[in-house]
């Protein structure tokens, strides 16, 4: 599996998929690749002219690609409603969920629509809520996969139960890290729960090591110095956003992929090379604390996987 490539991805014709934050980055180079393989690709993002021009360089590249963009807003819980209304309303069910989008480290404190502290909002809770809504969809389709990105950063992590939306104390990468454990934790808690009210859904997660996205450099909380030093290293560290959507496409469609599994680059700090399983650190692995989070979460959001999932 060390040398797994787009070519190990098996045909997918007949396959739907919906890979969120699609627009450009990891998440363009998931949908382009989903759609070689024939799936129909619903790639969402919040600017239509970026979504416009997505869809344009993938049929450039595969000319009958069979793709949409369809908006989504991760931070706002209406506009995942809305969503996951639309795309029920015209497909009976959903072979595989991407959940890519994602911000990172914004400097200054920032709130979602509906309250949440930005990154935690976008990055898990907005995810969180469009699986749940899109749950029906997936438990319709043999053999769905939900595939999480997580980071590196997950190591870093911890979930702050006492100040969860950082009200009280905000610091960027601490903030970002905290979502993305969060991000790792569902996925395990998703196939968990899965097996056990049998879903039927695969529940797996991925991270991109160092890829070179706008995400990183460009980023609001990346002062121009680190920008300077991170682009010095980045032959070194790095790897394409094609390469660095290698671990997501793998855990998505390798027959080999294995039920929470978590996947990522085999180099050195698992920052580059081609994918293989990841590390998960032991905090990941806290059922009491991944408990914990999923019912916060669902009280937060509104949305009740169990409740979504009896109504079906």
């Amino acid at each position: 599996m060390t040398d797994w490539t787009t070519a190990d991805i098996p045909s997918l014709s007949g396959k739907t998929a919906v890979v969120t934050g699609a627009t450009g980055g990891l998440g363009y180079e998931t949908a382009m690749a989903l759609a070689g393989a024939g799936a129909i690709v619903i790639l969402t993002g919040r600017n239509e002219a970026k979504g416009l021009r997505a869809i344009e360089g993938i049929c450039e590249r595969f000319p009958n690609a069979l793709i949409a963009y369809e908006h989504l807003d991760l931070a706002s819980l209406a506009s995942v409603a809305d969503f996951a209304r639309r795309f029920a309303a015209g497909n009976e069910q959903l072979d595989l969920l991407v959940n890519n989008a994602g911000v990172m480290a914004l400097p200054k404190r920032q709130q979602t629509e509906d309250g949440f502290e930005m990154q935690l909002g976008t990055n898990y809770l907005g995810h969180y809520a469009l699986t749940a809504r899109l749950l029906p969809q997936l438990r319709r389709a043999r053999a769905a996969r939900v595939v999480n990105l997580s980071s590196l950063a997950h190591r870093s992590g911890a979930i702050n139960f006492d100040d969860l939306q950082a009200k009280h104390s905000y610091r960027p990468w601490r903030a970002y890290c905290q979502s993305k454990l969060a991000m790792l934790m569902f996925a395990l808690e998703l196939q968990r729960r899965s097996l056990a009210a049998g879903w039927g859904v695969m529940s797996l997660a991925a991270h991109p090591g160092y890829a070179r996205t706008d995400l990183i450099p460009n980023g609001p909380g990346i002062s121009s110095f680190q920008s300077r030093v991170s682009r010095w290293l980045q032959p070194f560290i790095s790897q394409s956003a094609a390469e660095g959507a290698l671990p997501t496409l793998l855990a998505a469609t390798s027959p080999a992929a294995e039920p929470g599994g978590y996947y990522g680059p085999s180099g050195f700090y698992e920052l580059k090379g081609p994918p293989v399983a990841a590390r998960i650190m032991p905090q990941a692995k806290d059922f009491a604390v991944s408990a914990m989070l999923w019912d916060v979460s669902a009280t937060l959001t509104g949305v009740s996987f169990d409740e979504i999932a009896a109504a079906a």
